[in-house]
């Protein structure tokens, strides 16, 4: 890992899990499995992250994760309802405490008028329940997924107290 604002944060939230002996799961579409990357490059990242699903395309998002093809159909991928369902479906396919999903439009096409590009959709789930969030983020590819990274990790990180 070369980035060290991202290292940082994924010691930080490692320790956190670790603290709380939580597991953590992913379900990344616009990061590609970069926030797994981001964890797993943490040594003794095997005490405290379960796995990783990158779900893509939508079909990966329906075999997977088992978001519904009606909530697709209507919503979007990027979109509060399809995150709550990969966070739900990438804690029932593991064995994990915790998930983060990330769906969004990092560009630099595929924004529309209600989704522009940078618009990123999250959802933080464990047995008390799941959250969503929708941010948007200025920049080219590689830094509106890299804000995603971050924001994921950060919010994880602090929900988790010390």
């Amino acid at each position: 890992m070369q980035d060290a604002q991202l290292e940082q944060l994924a010691r930080e939230t490692g320790r956190r899990l670790e603290k709380h002996q939580l597991f953590m799961v992913t379900a990344e579409s616009c990061t590609g499995g970069w926030i797994a990357k981001v964890m797993t490059d943490i040594p003794g990242s095997s005490g405290w992250f379960e796995g990783g699903f990158v779900t893509y395309s939508n079909q990966a998002k329906m075999d997977m994760l088992g978001v519904r093809p009606d909530t697709l159909d209507q919503f979007g991928a990027v979109s509060e309802q399809v995150v709550l369902q990969m966070a739900t479906g990438a804690l029932a396919n593991s064995r994990a405490d915790v998930s983060v999903a990330v769906s969004g439009v990092a560009g630099p096409g595929g924004g529309t008028p209600d989704k522009p590009v940078g618009t990123v959709w999250f959802a933080w789930g464990n047995q008390s329940g799941i959250r969503a969030e929708r941010c948007w983020f200025p920049g080219n590819r590689e830094q509106v997924r890299r804000q995603t990274v971050i924001h994921a990790l950060d919010v994880l990180g602090k929900s988790l107290g010390e």
